[in-house]
């Protein structure tokens, strides 16, 4: 089952995978910070269950902007350890092409770290293309 996250269960449920991709979450903060993107940035939480056990989960946004007119973006997308490679991943990107695609956006787009060789080889084979670098600079330590 996939599903969007609604609840606060259901977005606390979602923590300990999400962890994993984003280790310096804090479990008693990760509620509060998804309810703000939320309010904020229109970000929603899918999550992928089996046998009630979340194996993948995926943050995203759409949005409308010059470059891309509407579009989906996925700021998080992430399998359980030790479930890579069952197809959850590809399950739950998939659903999330076609929730774009029924949401009316022209463009799905993602970034990924320059360390995840795997995740990029999967992205390559979705047919996704490598078509900008992305520059970051923090500004807070």
């Amino acid at each position: 089952m996939i599903a969007v996250a609604k609840t606060d269960d259901e977005i606390q449920n979602c923590y300990a995978v999400m962890a994993e991709l984003r280790p310096h979450l804090e479990e008693k903060d990760f509620l509060q910070r998804i309810k703000k993107q939320q309010a904020t940035d229109r970000y929603e939480l899918a999550f992928l269950e089996t046998s009630k056990e979340i194996k993948a989960v995926a943050g995203f946004r759409t949005g409308v902007c010059l470059a891309w007119n509407k579009f989906l973006y996925v700021d998080d997308l992430v399998t359980k350890s030790g479930e890579r490679s069952n197809g959850y991943g590809q399950a739950l990107f998939d659903w999330l092409v076609n929730y774009a695609k029924k949401n009316g956006c022209d463009e799905f787009h993602l970034d990924s770290g320059v360390h995840r060789f795997k995740a990029h080889r999967f992205y390559l084979q979705k047919r996704m293309d490598i078509v900008s670098h992305h520059f970051g600079l923090k500004l807070k330590n």
